[in-house]
């Protein structure tokens, strides 16, 4: 499985205060609060750890069929700014995050090895969703591909594994 995330650093400067009193603790553990406070950049380090979050529990939703909020369950293990893994309830979840300008991007997926194989689609592709869920529809029998769709500001993303 797959999802992903997509923050635009501009709309979430205006949109949010993540230094206000007592946020980073509704979001983030304090494992992820003492990278966020140690970062040589604190407003990246937030948005990276947020972004790997929201990719995992798209996964974890459709895995598991529980919608909620519950950003704690999610705890991001760090190895460097691109890459790491999120754990919910027993489950593990791979991440590959890139930040260029003004957008940071997570893919999430269930298998490792599935972070080579990530296609990026583009706009023009025909989805539907099904119960919520966004499909790619393919080929002249018009199979369904899983697809994991994000979008903020100025940025929107569309990704499947390949086949």
């Amino acid at each position: 499985m797959i999802g992903n995330d997509v923050v635009d650093l501009a709309l979430a400067r205006i949109e949010s205060n993540w230094k206000r009193q007592g946020y980073l603790d509704k979001i983030f553990t304090p494992k992820e609060q003492l990278l966020i406070s140690t970062a040589e950049n604190s407003d990246i380090m937030v948005w990276n750890l947020w972004s790997r979050k929201e990719a995992a529990y798209k996964i974890y939703n459709r895995a598991t069929g529980i919608r909620g909020y519950f950003p704690l369950k999610l705890e991001c293990t760090y190895e460097n700014r691109n890459i790491g893994s999120v754990l919910c309830n027993g489950y593990t979840y791979y991440t590959k995050t890139e930040i260029i300008q003004d957008k940071i991007h997570t893919i999430a997926v269930t298998d490792k090895m599935d972070l080579n194989f990530v296609l990026e689609l583009g706009p023009t592709v025909k989805i539907i969703k099904k119960k919520g869920v966004p499909f790619l529809v393919e080929g002249k029998k018009n199979s369904l591909n899983l697809v994991s769709l994000s979008h903020h500001g100025r940025y929107s993303t569309m990704v499947r594994l390949k086949q």
